[in-house]
């Protein structure tokens, strides 16, 4: 009974560790243009989306395994930041308080840091 309760224990503990959920708060919702890309980020209440100009989604995070999830703030910049297991990257977004622009950072493995800034569609 013992192994049991403690295989549970471990079990119960790796799932909190292994996935953050997407909640945004107060986190503005809306879509931005990765003109670079030619994708539109959409950022809902739960789940952030990646979509082609055309609406055709492209990636969709929900479902994924999201951990540190986490808000944060650079200076005055409010942003959030969470790091994806399956697409195995970080991303970071900041919203500057004076204008509707989103920055993006993406941390990617063996690659040198992707930024861009995103305008608000």
């Amino acid at each position: 009974m013992k192994k049991i309760f403690a295989v549970l224990i471990i079990f119960l503990t790796a799932m909190k560790l292994s996935a953050d959920p997407i909640q945004l708060g107060d986190f503005p919702v809306g879509q931005w243009l990765d003109a670079n890309y030619n994708a539109v980020w959409d950022f809902s209440s739960n789940n952030i989306r990646i979509l082609s100009t055309n609406g055709t989604v492209l990636y969709d995070f929900s479902g994924k395994t999201i951990q540190d999830f986490k808000f944060i703030l650079e200076g005055i910049q409010p942003g959030i930041s969470f790091t994806c297991v399956e697409s195995g990257k970080t991303y970071k977004f900041l919203k500057p308080l004076l204008n509707g622009d989103l920055s993006m950072y993406i941390q990617r493995t063996g690659l040198p840091e992707y930024s861009v800034k995103m305008k608000k569609l």
